[in-house]
């Protein structure tokens, strides 16, 4: 059900002229399908940091259309620039944000760089995650000699591109190299420190970055570089993984700060690198007074934060997902320095916002009930069902959460914040399938506005409809199959939990059993409109097991709940 969500952060080498790079950006959002987050000119660079997210295929496209435009308003043989550079595209790095994995992007990033050389006849290389070999992992190895070093490298085997490599010609010339990559979200951020000294926070970005400090011989801060057998400074790694940091000053706030890029929040996730900056800046007679987050951010950091300072609280973190981000926000002092505002800086909210789609779980209780009385055919009886499963999922929930913070139960916590979770979970898929029923009955509508005036038209309209049919029918089903999972959270808190709230668990037994009997009414009705009836007997058979197992599991419950208030 999550949204798979990439973001794209090419460089394109043309920093200077705003016509040029209007041009690249608007190829971009011409593609459709994503939102450009923000466009960094560099004019010493001579560099431009385009960065937009959206769904896998949108950003593909989105990305190819970038790299053909500046193909063809930037010749490389006039570039100069202070940074690194081989190609008009310099680097296309693709970025796991949510429902993706980083294998995936590098199966994508692979795809897209095989695109751009065999259509657009740029040679692409492959690097970070994507990369082929171990050594194109690194970059540097991939842009050795710039765009300079071509000529030489386009023919040579063990230095050509992955895809596109042939004879330096004048395409080549003219475009350069690009490299596509994937790579894991890079979290800029700074920690706000007690203190103006810029050597105090230099010692403690020392103390955790995975870089460290160089080892000396006696005194540790003005001894004599120790280095090895080739010259190099021995290095006393820090303590965090994925981790570069430095420490300065900031005459805005007047304070210093641990100014940190962390690389790979897989490896060390924002509240890992929180604590661990906390603990070295004790050590130091410091204290860190809060968060700076520079730029974006994904919202799984803020999640797995928020979570993480609830369960150091012994809290459940089954519970909304602000309130989960609002635990993260006041754990790490995000708000210290200005306001954090979730949906300007969390890019999944972002592209929620432009989503105009007006939705029926979005409204009022009173305007969702109003909806469903009105003579519209939709909301209908699959969407109630759904939203009855989710108040039922919810209910088990709540007597989880309660539980989980009642007094003399510490010991328990955690058992009832799992179960919490999973009610949590359980609740959002079904208010998910309470806008999917409506929008499978607006399929079957859009079907009859389709033309029927030739025989081509009416076979169309008449395959149209069976799929839409069909579609309308899976999703009740589905409804009951994921309200039918509320009877397990439900039933555990009637028998284990707070006692005092063990009717709000029979409450619940009975919203799903009404759920999943109500979206059987559904599956029959629409399968009757199956023209192929092996499958619809199936489908009908399947709902009505279901039903018959709902009404046994919502029998247990109650007379575990009858028994508890009896006793």
């Amino acid at each position: 059900m999550e949204k798979r969500i990439v973001e794209c952060v090419p460089n394109f080498s043309e920093g200077r002229d705003k016509a040029v790079i209007k041009q690249i950006t608007d190829a971009i959002e011409a593609a459709g399908g994503v939102k450009l987050l923000d466009v960094d000119p560099g004019e010493a660079t001579n560099r431009t940091v385009v960065t937009f997210v959206g769904e896998p295929e949108a950003v593909l496209e989105a990305a190819f259309a970038g790299v053909k435009k500046a193909a063809e308003v930037i010749d490389m043989r006039h570039h100069k620039g202070a940074h690194p550079r081989m190609g008009a595209t310099d680097v296309l790095p693709l970025i796991p944000i949510a429902g993706i994995t980083l294998e995936e992007c590098a199966e994508l990033a692979r795809g897209l760089a095989r695109r751009i050389a065999d259509e657009l006849h740029v040679p692409t290389y492959c690097y970070e995650a994507a990369a082929f070999t171990p050594e194109r992992r690194n970059l540097a190895v991939c842009r050795a000699g710039e765009y300079e070093a071509l000529p030489e490298k386009m023919t040579c085997k063990e230095k050509a591109p992955d895809f596109g490599a042939r004879a330096y010609d004048e395409g080549v010339a003219r475009t350069g190299a690009t490299a596509v990559g994937a790579r894991d979200f890079l979290i800029a951020v700074n920690y706000n420190l007690n203190t103006t000294s810029t050597r105090r926070a230099n010692a403690i970005a020392f103390d955790v970055r995975e870089k460290g400090r160089p080892v000396r011989e006696g005194n540790p801060i003005t001894g004599k570089i120790v280095k090895d057998a080739a010259g190099n400074p021995v290095m006393k790694p820090g303590t965090l993984k994925a981790c570069k940091a430095i420490g300065w000053y900031i005459d805005e706030y007047r304070i210093a700060q641990v100014s940190m890029n962390l690389t790979n929040i897989s490896v060390t996730p924002l509240h890992v690198a929180f604590d661990e900056v906390c603990h070295a800046a004790n050590e130091r007679g410091v204290r860190v007074t809060g968060t700076e987050i520079v730029g974006l951010i994904p919202k799984r950091a803020l999640i797995e934060a928020g979570r993480y300072f609830l369960a150091k609280q012994q809290r459940s973190t089954g519970i909304a997902e602000s309130e989960i981000i609002r635990m993260a926000v006041k754990s790490m002092g995000l708000d210290d320095l200005k306001p954090f505002k979730p949906e300007e800086k969390v890019i999944e909210y972002l592209l929620a916002a432009d989503d105009k789609r007006k939705k029926l779980v979005d409204m009022t209780c009173a305007e969702f009930a109003e909806e469903t009385a009105s003579e519209s055919p939709a909301p209908g009886g699959g969407s109630i069902a759904a939203y009855m499963g989710a108040l039922g999922a919810a209910l088990g929930t709540m007597v989880a959460n309660l539980s989980s913070h009642k007094a003399g139960w510490d010991d328990r916590w955690a058992m009832f914040s799992d179960w919490a979770d999973k009610g949590h979970a359980l609740m959002t898929e079904l208010l998910h399938l309470v806008d999917e029923d409506t929008e499978a009955f607006n399929r079957i509508m859009a079907v009859f506005a389709m033309p029927k005036s030739t025989d081509e038209e009416k076979a169309a309209r008449s395959a149209a409809l069976q799929e839409a049919t069909l579609y309308a029918t899976q999703v009740p089903l589905r409804t009951m199959q994921t309200a039918f999972r509320a009877f397990e959270i439900v039933g555990a808190m009637a028998a284990e939990g707070n006692p005092n709230s063990v009717s709000d668990a029979g409450v619940g037994a009975l919203a799903a059993r009404s759920a999943v009997l109500g979206a059987c009414l559904n599956v029959k009705i629409n399968a009757a409109g199956l023209k192929d009836r092996a499958v619809a007997d199936r489908l009908v058979a399947e709902a009505e097991e279901l039903a018959a197992r709902a009404q046994e599991a919502e029998r247990e419950v109650l007379a575990v709940v009858e028994g508890k208030i009896n006793s």
